[in-house]
């Protein structure tokens, strides 16, 4: 009986190529097991092969979207005629995550192949591809390969041998928001009362409908008087010095940067441009002051209105930026704008 054939995609970092320098490198595939794949293979037991891995750099995927990236590797990955496809785990890489989703969808919806990928809950990709797809349930970091492949690999024998796919608590991956009816042998009230008291014993509870978790952020205390405020700039919206010196990712961003507008009465499209991916840069690129209004605080500082304006601007990309990494930049900022004396910060978006 002949092994059923799995097509397995991966990054540059875990292709063992290289990292953020080798992120751009284009599509290309290698013959059997790469890098995460002798886990997987493993995982998969005697019954499958992985017959071909499919390498692509993060930022050359999300850069080509446009220009057929999606397209090229679905032919690449056809050519193999797999009963089965699985991208990553990406844990909780943003940009890997996104490529990972992207890819694992086209082939489940445009090859009619099973396909599967794993991330960590706070990944944009899982938001982006849950309603999608199955997307296993990792921890952060590639210290769980192990665990999240046999999962991963599980999951997969399922959907390619037509067995009954269960739900996110038993086959381990996210809660997709899909309601599936079925009959209990206890009455609602019953399975009611007992959760309630449950709750009230301080014992840990399940419930079917588990309600969304919302971070509350109280609001910060209004300014006295803004006549003598230091006001800073932080942008989400991409704006960076012209050629993007410190390689500021388009989306999904992993970094942050701080650039110089001092003696600048605005910010001239011959000294910035914008990376972001998520909107339609041509006015931001002929007048960059509509994203950092370096020009309109300029005038406010003459005028008095505000105290000072801080003579550099904060900028990221905040199109499928993780929350932790959004969190880390304030975390590595925050304490730079203290020192500085900031009473205030002016926070833009596109």
């Amino acid at each position: 009986m002949s092994k059923k054939k799995i097509v397995h995609y991966i990054n540059q970092f875990f292709a063992g190529i290289g990292g953020e320098e080798k992120a751009d490198i284009a599509p290309e595939v290698k013959e059997g097991v790469v890098g995460p794949g002798v886990a997987l293979e493993a995982a998969l037991g005697d019954d499958y092969e992985i017959v071909a891995t499919v390498i692509c750099g993060d930022n050359y995927f999300s850069s080509n979207l446009e220009n057929g990236v999606v397209e090229e590797l679905l032919k690449t990955i056809k050519s193999y005629e797999p009963d089965g496809f699985i991208a990553g785990p990406a844990f909780n890489a943003g940009r890997y995550g996104v490529s990972c989703g992207t890819i694992a969808v086209a082939v489940q919806d445009e090859l009619g192949i099973p396909a599967i990928t794993g991330m960590f809950e706070e990944n944009p990709g899982t938001d982006m591809f849950r309603k999608s797809i199955e997307i296993i349930k990792t921890k952060g970091s590639s210290a769980d390969m192990r665990r999240s492949t046999k999962l991963m690999a599980n999951l997969l024998k399922k959907k390619i041998n037509g067995e009954e796919v269960l739900g996110p608590e038993e086959e381990g991956y996210h809660e997709r928001g899909i309601r599936v009816n079925y009959f209990n042998e206890r009455r609602g009230s019953e399975r009611a009362v007992e959760l309630l008291l449950k709750k009230i014993r301080g014992e840990e509870v399940y419930t079917d409908y588990p309600m969304p978790k919302v971070d509350r952020v109280p609001a910060a205390p209004p300014i006295k008087d803004l006549s003598k405020a230091k006001i800073a700039l932080i942008t989400s919206g991409g704006v960076v010095p012209q050629g993007n010196p410190d390689h500021i990712e388009s989306s999904s961003a992993t970094k942050w940067g701080k650039y110089s507008i001092a003696g600048m009465d605005h910010a001239d499209k011959k000294d910035f441009m914008t990376i972001h991916g998520g909107y339609d840069r041509e006015f931001i690129t002929e007048d960059p002051d509509l994203c950092i209004p370096v020009d309109v605080l300029r005038e406010l500082e003459k005028e008095g209105y505000i105290g000072e304006l801080v003579d550099y601007f904060i900028t990221t990309t905040g199109t499928g930026t993780a929350t932790n990494n959004a969190k880390r930049f304030a975390e590595e900022y925050l304490p730079m704008l203290i020192e500085d004396g900031v009473d205030a910060v002016l926070l833009t978006s596109t």
